[in-house]
């Protein structure tokens, strides 16, 4: 029996953060042999030439002159910045950890939105994204003994990618997704490249290591993929929520492959952030806005796992 468009958008989103996670797996694993410059250089050139080619054979790279445009430069700063921060903090961290804390980032992009836009937000979005937050502070626990740079390094992560998802929306339409895309995976390998030295220099890497890193960009890939066909293919209003299954594939990778167990304050601050964010998408259908918090997983925004 065929599945309904929703029905297909929800198993396709499923998919997506599956791959978006086991993306941020192998990489994890890769981590230990080398710095997160080298890691972002390595894995970046595949990605970069994979985005590239698909981009090229679209024929998104046909107007050189969108990839200078000022927004797209922001964005590339916002990837960047969530980009780094997020490795360092997926090296250092459980990564079950790390994902339930990015899922606060729909929440922090709707707040930019009434702050920076001055898009409306009433005052029960305001307590959800509020309670979202607070349960985000259950898992980094500021002042605590479990709080540490690497905890920080999450929270800058979220700060950035949510200032990548605000550029991204004032992005002209003209512009290509996949030129976006491309540009983005090019400035954070460049990057990368310079990190190598004043992060510890390279170090020799195994066929294996590369191999890992090289999957973890068809990962990325494929998890874009699934992404674009999600938002295409249902109502965002009903795909969207599934991204928080990301959460649950980060719970049982991090499980199965590093042995990790999530403790009690993980999963009652990744509980509350995960209801706050629903109830924010709910509360955004209901006053039929333009969906901030549902639009940082259209196809225009890069993954979580970056």
């Amino acid at each position: 029996m065929p599945l309904s468009p929703n029905l297909r958008g929800a198993v396709f989103m499923s998919v997506s953060m599956a791959g978006f996670t086991m993306n941020d797996t192998l990489v994890k694993l890769a981590s230990a042999e080398m710095n997160m410059g080298q890691v972002m250089l390595v894995r970046g050139l595949f990605a970069t030439v994979l985005i590239g080619l698909l981009a090229w054979r679209r024929g998104a790279l046909k107007t050189p002159r969108f990839a200078f445009h000022p927004k797209v430069a922001v964005r590339a700063v916002g990837e960047l910045g969530g980009t780094f921060f997020f490795l360092i903090a997926l090296a250092n961290l459980p990564i079950a950890n790390v994902s339930a804390v990015l899922q606060a980032l729909p929440l922090a992009v709707t707040m930019g939105a009434a702050l920076v836009f001055g898009e409306g937000v009433g005052w029960r979005r305001w307590l959800a994204i509020a309670a979202g937050f607070a349960g985000v502070m259950i898992i980094v626990r500021p002042g605590l003994e479990g709080f540490n740079i690497y905890a920080l390094s999450v929270l800058l992560c979220v700060g950035f990618c949510a200032v990548r998802d605000l550029a991204t929306r004032r992005i002209p339409e003209s512009v290509p997704t996949l030129l976006i895309s491309t540009v983005t995976a090019g400035v954070v390998t460049i990057c990368g490249a310079f990190l190598v030295a004043p992060l510890g220099g390279w170090a020799p890497m195994r066929p294996a290591s590369v191999g890992l890193l090289a999957f973890a960009a068809v990962l990325l890939l494929f998890g874009y993929h699934f992404i674009i066909m999600a938002m295409r293919g249902g109502d965002i209003s009903f795909v969207a929520p599934f991204r928080y299954t990301a959460l649950l594939w980060a719970i049982l990778l991090g499980f199965l492959v590093f042995g990790d167990v999530p403790d009690t304050a993980m999963i009652a601050g990744a509980t509350i952030i995960v209801g706050s964010g629903l109830y924010t998408l709910y509360r955004e259908r209901v006053v039929g806005s333009r969906l901030p918090a549902a639009r940082s997983t259209t196809p225009a925004m890069a993954p979580d796992g970056m």
